[in-house]
């Protein structure tokens, strides 16, 4: 089934993690209008389509449960897409990986909730 017209503008982050304390966090603060779904399994998002109806994703780095780098592979080498990833946490040198990967920006663990409210608004078109 292909996305519809009002699908493609529901407001909607993916939060790629494991930590439920994390996710707790994030879902509280955010905004009422947004969708926040968490998941530590990629392919749990879908497939290409469904995975483009996410505004952007945030991608947990300090996460044991997955190998946040062959996330960032699947999105943009198996499925060719330049949908925004925002890491929280991890090391430099794994932040250097990732940025190789090509993810977007990086934040501490301690600034999530604010990095992800600053992006609902960037992207609450």
């Amino acid at each position: 089934m292909q996305p519809t017209v009002a699908s493609r503008l529901e407001r909607r982050l993916a939060l790629i993690s494991s930590d439920e304390v994390l996710g707790e966090t994030l879902r509280a603060a955010c905004p009422a209008h947004w969708q926040l779904l968490q998941t530590a399994d990629i392919a749990a998002l879908g497939g290409f389509a469904d995975i483009l109806q996410y505004r952007f994703l945030l991608l947990d780095l300090d996460d044991a449960a997955f190998d946040p780098l062959d996330v960032i592979d699947t999105l943009r080498r198996e499925l060719m897409l330049n949908i925004a990833i925002v890491c929280v946490g991890g090391d430099a040198p794994l932040r250097d990986a990732a940025r190789l990967a090509r993810a977007d920006r990086f934040f501490g663990r301690d600034e999530a909730t604010e990095v992800m409210l600053r992006f609902c608004v960037q992207y609450d078109w």
